[in-house]
């Protein structure tokens, strides 16, 4: 039976509002799934590097959920490239502080930072080590923009490395497994697949007129698109495919939800912006709670995901659990997350002038439009937060089982 996980999230903390720096999508993964743990009995300590002074040694955030902040190197957020060095000190730190706790069960690395880290802590204590990568390296340079950089070969090595030394590797969705596969040699054995899910108490259909006006939103077609500005994420070609739509739709708006993240970030925002305001019609948000994104995805007719990579897509279904059809790239974890055709429309590559296509099919289609607004909160429901701790309980059993 398992009592007690440590859960590594070195580079950002689940007590992070996501669209902030690194926070995003893995920042709600790591926070539910932990929430969900703690409901059900099972005492989780997550470990993240203290980026701020003023932070306290520890947050219990519900009973059974502790955040604690670990010691390694300068209290304050930094690169992702300045953070390799300080994987051995995150390890040493967590160690110390794993010491002074109740036994644990099993360590849960995620991104491959903290798995790094976590191979050091498993080797120390002799815990098994389950790890979830929430992005790939080989993925990510398949997929990027041309002007973007390449991941480093430190990364990749190091996700080889933890590939073939982890337990478990966790992937989000079938299709992430097979890029582990294909792209990584990893061991089929070692694999687990086991989908995240969506807090429906939060995420649910409700009438968009009232959500448009608690943000302030005026009338007309809207198109939303939520997650951090980088070019990963795709949003020149949300920017670029609405430029399109409004020659169609001249009263159409673009709600741009986020803000920049990654060393490149603030460029492109500032690119960004400014095609915005040659376009017109569109509105900036900053990050918001978490709480208040299901009035972003109910207010909106459409939600846009054009992202050139994707492990998983939690915003796709959020969106759709909230009665939105999407709009996204037919790649990675969205192509599980979105069904094509019922819950929203897959496009194939980055061309704006085909995701324009896709967004005007619904805006100007309210019959489909309200089909697949339907079908879209149904869809999302086979995603839950109870089926994916039950589903990690039984990953975590098996490795524990398997080491004994």
């Amino acid at each position: 039976m398992i009592r007690r996980v440590a859960y590594l999230s070195m580079h950002t903390s689940p007590l992070l509002q996501p669209g902030i720096g690194d926070a995003g999508g893995m920042n709600v993964y790591i926070d539910q799934l932990a929430r969900g743990m703690a409901a059900a009995g099972v005492a989780v300590h997550v470990f993240t590097r203290r980026d701020d002074p003023e932070l306290p040694d520890q947050v219990t955030v519900v009973p059974g959920y502790v955040v604690h902040h670990v010691d390694a190197g300068p209290a304050r957020p930094l690169p992702t490239d300045r953070l390799v060095g300080l994987v051995s000190r995150f390890a040493e730190g967590t160690l110390r502080l794993l010491a002074d706790l109740p036994p644990i069960d099993v360590i849960h690395s995620h991104y491959w930072l903290s798995g790094w880290a976590g191979l050091v802590v498993k080797r120390r204590t002799g815990l098994p080590l389950a790890h979830s990568f929430h992005t790939l390296g080989r993925l990510k340079n398949l997929y990027r923009r041309q002007d973007e950089p390449p991941e480093s070969l430190l990364r990749i090595a190091a996700e080889h490395e933890v590939i073939a030394q982890s337990d478990c590797v966790i992937a989000s969705t079938p299709l992430e497994a097979d890029d582990l596969l294909a792209h990584y040699g990893a061991d089929p054995g070692a694999l687990c697949v086991s989908p995240p899910g969506v807090d429906h108490s939060r995420f649910h259909p409700g009438p968009s007129e009232e959500a448009r006006n608690r943000l302030g939103l005026a009338p007309g077609p809207l198109i939303a698109y939520v997650g951090r500005v980088q070019a990963l994420k795709g949003v020149d070609v949300a920017v670029d495919a609405f430029s399109i739509v409004r020659r169609s739709l001249p009263d159409a708006r673009l709600l741009i939800v986020g803000g920049p993240s990654g060393p490149r970030g603030a460029r492109e925002m500032k690119a960004i912006r400014a095609e915005a305001a040659r376009i017109g019609g569109v509105t900036f948000f900053d990050p918001l709670p978490h709480s208040t994104l299901a009035d972003v995805y109910r207010a909106a007719d459409v939600v846009h995901v054009p992202s050139r990579s994707e492990s998983f897509g939690l915003v796709a279904v959020e969106a759709q659990a909230s009665g939105t059809p999407v709009v996204a790239s037919r790649v990675g974890g969205l192509t599980y997350c979105v069904e094509d055709g019922v819950s929203g429309i897959l496009v194939e590559g980055w061309e704006p002038s085909d995701h324009a296509d896709a967004l005007l099919e619904i805006l100007t289609d309210p019959a489909q439009a309200d089909l697949m607004s339907k079908q879209a909160a149904e869809w999302a429901q086979r995603f839950s937060w109870k089926n994916a701790v039950d589903r990690f309980l039984e990953l975590y059993a098996g490795v524990v089982a398997a080491r004994t």
